[in-house]
């Protein structure tokens, strides 16, 4: 059974950095694509961030391109999130999710391709 766990959520100003961490337990972490995906209140839920199985593609929202870097650690069974420069609009529910499936660049978009999620970490961006 796949668990997957976030951490690093915390209140923090406009302008800060963050770093949000997941790991997965359960199956060989490295045969999952991973991804970051986040909720704001009375919002649906967006496309973060994600990456491939060996690191070697990543995609980003256009919301947050040129600010969020994920990263992972085969060798430790964690995916990151390196948030720079928060917004209020950044602020919501982020969870880690992992997708068994091939590389599309279109469809790792999509939050119907992965299969396992974390139950999220709050990040609130406030004065």
């Amino acid at each position: 059974q796949v668990e997957i766990t976030e951490s690093g959520g915390a209140l923090v100003q406009p302008g800060d950095s963050l770093r949000l961490s997941c790991t997965l337990s359960g199956r060989l972490f490295g045969s999952f694509i991973m991804g970051w995906l986040r909720r704001a209140p009375g919002k649906e839920r967006e496309f973060v961030a994600v990456i491939s199985k060996g690191s070697t593609s990543t995609l980003y929202g256009d919301s947050v391109k040129g600010r969020f870097t994920i990263s992972r650690d085969n060798a430790k069974n964690t995916v990151d999130l390196q948030m720079y420069d928060l917004k209020p609009e950044d602020a919501g529910i982020y969870f880690c999710a992992a997708s068994p499936g091939l590389w599309h660049p279109t469809q790792v978009k999509n939050a119907a391709t992965f299969q396992h999620w974390g139950q999220g970490t709050q990040v609130t961006v406030s004065w």
